[in-house]
């Protein structure tokens, strides 16, 4: 190809002139090796954000970021590989239920997950609050786990798609996130370069997720679903609603411990039910069977035990206690706690999810700088959910934090995040729209 500038791929970004595969490969290998200046990969960000990427440019950028780095290739004996990718949200544990329960049904999935930050929380913080549990695996003891138990949850290794941190970090101090094409290369590029033949995304949507449209997120799941296509992977995305939290739980501990009572048995809850839809899915693409064949195949999966005892598997090939599957006063437990009432009759009409994971940062759940760390036993349990009916003193939930100075300036925060009106709320569905072949 001719010599590459990267000026000329500012000047067309900013032209809305589409760039070649190759100005893609090569901007994104000078990004990652350090030759092109920060200031000119901001510059170019910025075009984007303004003017769009084609999906063919979005694609070859996803490709790009996604060979800057390790490639993983799994080769299990008598079994696909599926993985599953949620965008973010307040009490999102569905990795901690859906991973044990498709590896109960012969599907291996090994799964690299981060950390929270903000108000979302993070399956790694959630999973290393179970006494002992590591998730800093090396990649034989990764591997070695994965073929024995079906499933593992590991830190995203550095190796994995280096050009995205570097694109983040400056995405992150340049107003550029809040673009469609970016974030699905962002997200794709690291779920690509995990290797698996089957993905399940699990697109946010609502006043607690990136997301606050459902137009916003169905071109979201559009375009990371064409990503995947480009690249010869199979891939379904289902809209979810986050205006509200996901399940009672709010906190590492406290969603650790939810997530066991489910795969005891408790399918019938919102988030239970979900999962269920998340995990049929994934075997219906590793052709397991119809849909309704796969909701029965992984409600058999749970109702039999065999679920609990994968997790429980994995929970000891990680170096944690498997003992908290069987007695959950095993997880760690908050110092303090406060049941926060009902203030008047009426119907809750509104649960601000975001608010909500605020507040649990406060309590100690989540953190607001890298550095911060973790209470494993801080956060919420609702006692009472949207649509609910709720008298003058009733319970609607419980904080747990470390101090009682935390419980104080998370109460104000947690009060003003839930509405109780006179009318009962319209439903919410949980589930907006699935995007399957």
């Amino acid at each position: 190809m001719p010599q590459f500038h990267m000026t000329e791929c500012i000047r067309k970004t900013k032209e809305k002139m589409p760039l070649s595969e190759a100005e893609i490969q090569a901007m994104i290998a000078g990004i990652t090796d350090g030759t092109i200046p920060d200031y000119q990969t901001a510059a170019w960000l910025m075009a984007v954000c303004l003017n769009g990427l084609t999906d063919r440019e979005t694609a070859a950028l996803t490709a790009a970021m996604r060979d800057s780095g390790q490639v993983m290739h799994w080769d299990f004996p008598g079994g696909t590989v599926a993985d599953k990718h949620s965008t973010g949200g307040v009490g999102d544990k569905t990795t901690l239920i859906l991973a044990p329960i498709v590896a109960a049904c012969g599907v291996y999935m090994p799964k690299m997950s981060g950390r929270g930050l903000g108000h979302t929380g993070g399956t790694i913080d959630k999973l290393e609050s179970i006494p002992g549990l590591t998730t800093a695996l090396d990649p034989a003891e990764f591997l070695s786990l994965v073929e024995r138990v079906g499933c593992a949850v590991a830190m995203q290794t550095g190796n994995l798609a280096p050009a995205d941190k570097k694109l983040y970090a400056l995405r992150d101090v340049t107003e550029t996130v809040n673009s469609i094409p970016l974030i699905c290369a962002s997200i794709m590029s690291k779920k690509l370069a995990t290797g698996a033949d089957h993905i399940i995304l699990d697109v946010k949507v609502g006043s607690g997720a990136f997301m606050k449209h459902d137009a916003d997120a169905a071109e979201l799941a559009r375009l990371m679903r064409a990503a995947a296509k480009a690249s010869g992977k199979n891939c379904a995305a289902i809209l979810t609603d986050m205006d509200i939290p996901l399940g009672r739980c709010i906190g590492n501990a406290l969603e650790v411990r939810e997530a066991i009572e489910l795969l005891r048995g408790d399918l019938g809850s919102p988030l239970g039910r979900l999962c269920t839809v998340l995990a049929a899915e994934l075997l219906k693409m590793a052709q397991t069977g119809s849909s309704e064949d796969c909701i029965k195949i992984a409600e058999e999966a749970v109702r039999s035990g065999r679920a609990l005892q994968r997790f429980a598997q994995m929970i000891e090939g990680q170096h944690g206690d498997p003992r908290v599957t069987e007695d959950l006063s095993r997880l760690p437990q908050a110092k303090c706690s406060r049941v926060l009432c009902a203030e008047a009759d009426g119907y809750i009409s509104a649960m601000q999810s975001e608010e909500i994971g605020r507040a649990c940062v406060l309590l100690g759940a989540g953190r607001l700088t890298k550095a911060d760390v973790i209470d494993p036993g801080a956060g919420v349990v609702l006692a009472a959910e949207y649509g609910d009916a709720v008298r003058k003193g009733d319970p609607l939930l419980t904080m747990y934090a470390a101090t009682e100075a935390q419980l104080d300036e998370a109460a104000q925060k947690l009060r003003a995040a839930v509405t109780i009106s006179a009318e009962k709320p319209a439903e919410k569905p949980l589930i907006h729209r699935m995007f399957t072949d």
